[in-house]
């Protein structure tokens, strides 16, 4: 059976690989490519190795320095930035292992961190190292690999410092058996965070020096977002599958466009001011419209995407609340797109949808 989404450092094996054979450069204790390789695996190389992130490159090369120190990492932004995308590439590309991987929620217990116990085993034999359930922090202690902890602001306050003691002292004591746990060479982690999710769970004073902080801004222009959007969509239709449907760089501008000015509250030609819906309508969002478009066309219509095949996802990413976005949406529609005449077309679906 094939996996739906393989793990980086599976499906890039073999850039992974050639990059690891070429790389004549000093590589950190643990690491499995230098500095300067990791960061040509995420941008690309405009020859054999595919760009895995669109965006500013020192802000890739601060990041990779970030994880070569003592600091541990925090990718931040909004929702569709790519943040958990590149912590895993990062992982992938530095320990090749991405899964060692903690999700923060509300409900984050503590022993999601440190360690937990096999109750079973526990009661029968006391604590003993068989009993202990390590996290995977832990493990990427003892292995000297890359952690990652997602959402890390909707984890609960108590629990975000159970983290202290492990990025500080570099150490995760276990007192029920009078040991602890000394993180290899190698090992960091890289925590992420939402931009929209301040005041949620902030974290300590204390916390936050542990961390440097990298921002991932969204794109910063059509082209750019049109670029990341199109080699991902054409990414996902060839591992769902999905039925050859040709590129349609007119319908994916058409989605970024309908994103950036209602996401920015300006029109492209800045002449026309906006009102913004509640969501967020990110570059992620963007990706998921055109492939479901790409699968109405594939499935249901003739093969080629037409405005109709991402007008009716284009109104489910908007009109989050019925209410307020509702209205944000109909005035777009009439004060905007319908004054476009080369988008007639997307106003007729856009409106019937």
């Amino acid at each position: 059976m094939t996996a739906l989404r393989p793990h980086a450092e599976d499906q890039y094996a073999e850039e992974l690989a050639q990059l690891a054979r070429e790389d004549d450069r000093p590589r950190p204790p643990g690491w499995r490519l230098s500095p300067q390789a990791v960061v040509t695996y995420l941008l690309g190389d405009g020859a054999k190795v595919t760009p895995k992130y669109v965006g500013p490159r020192r802000l890739v090369e601060v990041a990779v320095a970030t994880l070569a120190t003592d600091r541990a990492l925090l990718l931040l932004g909004v929702p569709g930035t790519a943040k958990t995308w590149v912590s895993e590439h990062l992982a992938a590309a530095i320990s090749g292992d991405s899964k060692l991987l903690v999700q923060g929620t509300a409900g984050t217990a503590e022993e999601a961190i440190r360690y937990g116990w096999n109750y079973a085993r526990l009661l029968a034999e006391g604590p003993s190292e068989a009993a202990l359930v390590e996290s995977p922090i832990m493990r990427a202690m003892r292995t000297g690999a890359i952690a990652r902890l997602e959402e890390l602001t909707r984890v609960p306050s108590d629990v975000q410092d159970a983290l202290i003691t492990i990025l500080s002292e570099k150490t995760l004591p276990v007192p029920e058996l009078n040991t602890e746990v000394q993180a290899q060479r190698g090992f960091n982690l890289i925590a992420t965070a939402n931009d929209r999710d301040r005041g949620v769970n902030e974290l300590s004073s204390a916390l936050r020096r542990r961390f440097n902080t990298v921002v991932l801004p969204v794109p910063a222009s059509a082209d750019e977002e049109v670029e990341i959007v199109a080699r991902r969509v054409a990414q996902l239709g060839a591992s769902l599958d999905l039925p050859a449907v040709p590129t349609a760089l007119e319908e994916i501008r058409r989605v970024v466009t309908v994103f950036r000015e209602l996401r920015g509250g300006l029109t492209e030609d800045g002449r026309t001011k906006l009102k913004s819906p509640t969501g967020t309508l990110s570059t992620a969002e963007a990706i998921s419209v055109l492939t479901n478009g790409m699968a109405l066309a594939a499935h249901f219509g003739d093969g080629t995407l037409h405005a109709g095949d991402v007008a009716a996802g284009i109104v489910g990413a908007v009109v989050k609340d019925p209410v307020s976005d509702g209205v944000v949406w109909r005035e777009y529609l009439e004060t905007v797109v319908r004054e476009r005449p080369d988008w007639i077309d997307f106003y007729r679906a856009a409106r019937d949808a």
